[in-house]
């Protein structure tokens, strides 16, 4: 069995928990339904990264909220590089797989469809 990784973004409006807790549960939940992963005992971990302007909660706390309570979580805050998409949220999925890389699906929604116009989720 492989670790893969299954990347993913999305945006907010608003710097405000709600927000980006609803955001990021609806991240999760597409990357689980995308990829067909049934169990959280399948993920090694996940790597969330906020924007800088994006200090009012962890994105973590909602990957908490639909039941991964067992599964390794760190966020981090991105590079802040000028002119780039503002109020991102992006994920970084470990995830065990007997999959090849090539049937990975990454995820990209809401204003992070630009981020990535390549990616079919982008679409």
């Amino acid at each position: 069995m492989s670790v893969r990784g299954v990347r993913g973004a999305t945006t907010v409006e608003n710097d405000s928990p709600e927000e980006i807790h609803e955001a990021t549960r609806e991240l999760l939940q597409s990357i689980l339904a995308q990829n067909t992963i049934e169990s959280f005992e399948e993920i090694g971990s996940i790597i969330f990264t906020t924007t800088p302007d994006l200090t009012s909660t962890f994105p973590a706390e909602a990957a908490r909220g639909i039941g991964m309570s067992q599964v390794p979580l760190l966020c981090a805050s991105e590079i802040a590089v000028e002119g780039k998409m503002p109020r991102c949220i992006r994920v970084m999925l470990h995830w065990n797989t007997e999959k090849p890389q090539a049937e990975i699906v990454h995820v990209y929604l809401r204003e992070a469809k630009k981020l990535r116009p390549d990616v079919a989720s982008a679409q």
